[in-house]
């Protein structure tokens, strides 16, 4: 099979795919380092909230006429401090907080888009926004999005130890003296601009994907942080890679000129490697079940 099998013509030259790769690797890498965390602390309907909130921000954003990561940023960091101030110590109260933020902002989100819709005529923002347009991405979003991963990035470097510990066990991090309620909140702050770059490139109802799927698949083959953070970032870059291929093929894929969403192929991916990482654990238990029968009895 040749490369031009692989990849359509003007795949390497086009500008519009060096901004979503560039962009979108920035969302895998972020997501990744928040997602090990997220998983840890089993936070995932968090992340997942935050996503769906994204969407309340990013479709004011449009009806404001500015860069809709700006949307999905404030509307995460804003929802981030609510769900703080409610209260987050335990998993319950979590989970209420993220559920009241959740209900308001979905609210806020259905009369934004209606009025941007009704205001243009168009449903182009609404897919936009659920789905990802990563081909459409400015260029002028790459600055932006470089410095919330730099952020994003120094701030977990920052909390590793403590938000690891917190995670696994918020009593003994306490007795050790961590103020585990304010490394909570700056988890979520993290977790909020994590949201928003994935948001970008693959919607913010599938945002989750990203920071979820390469995160657990990365904690099924290894039990190491450090090795987890490296399989879930390089799973995270490939799915939007190879997830980015196969969008620009789509475009001579029936129907013709249109293509498929990049959302589509990225979570299709993600959840095939999180099925195929459950192989190995499942033939070393059937290896082990084996060896561990007793031996017949002769004679």
């Amino acid at each position: 099979m040749t490369g031009s099998a692989i990849f359509a013509r003007g795949f390497f030259s086009s500008s519009s795919v060096h901004i979503a790769l560039a962009v979108g690797a920035l969302g895998a890498i972020v997501g990744a380092m928040v997602g090990i965390f997220t998983v840890l602390r089993g936070q995932s309907f968090a992340g997942e909230a935050l996503g769906d909130i994204g969407t309340a921000g990013g479709s004011g954003a449009f009806l404001l006429g500015i860069g809709p990561l700006w949307g999905f940023l404030i509307a995460g960091m804003a929802a981030a401090a609510v769900m703080e101030m409610i209260g987050i110590q335990r998993a319950r109260g979590r989970d209420l907080a993220t559920g009241i933020v959740l209900g308001g902002a979905l609210g806020l989100a259905a009369l934004f888009l209606y009025l941007t819709t009704t205001s243009t005529s168009t449903s182009g923002a609404t897919v936009t926004i659920l789905f990802g347009s990563a081909f459409s991405t400015p260029s002028s979003t790459v600055p932006l999005a470089l410095v919330l991963a730099a952020i994003c990035t120094g701030l977990i470097a920052a909390l590793s130890r403590p938000l690891l510990l917190s995670s696994v066990s918020p009593e003994l991090a306490a007795a050790r003296g961590i103020p585990v309620r304010l490394v909570g909140a700056l988890y979520l702050l993290a977790l909020a601009v994590a949201m928003a770059l994935s948001a970008i490139t693959i919607g913010t109802i599938l945002s989750t994907a990203l920071l979820v799927g390469p995160a657990a698949t990365a904690l099924r083959l290894t039990r190491s942080p450090g090795r987890a953070l490296l399989a879930a970032m390089s799973i995270g870059v490939v799915a939007i890679c190879v997830g980015m291929v196969l969008a620009y093929d789509s475009f001579d894929w029936p129907p013709a000129g249109h293509g498929w969403p990049i959302s589509f192929f990225v979570v299709t991916l993600i959840l095939l490697l999180y099925l195929m990482s459950g192989v190995p654990r499942r033939a070393r238990r059937r290896f082990l079940s084996i060896n561990d029968e007793p031996a017949p009895v002769t004679g």
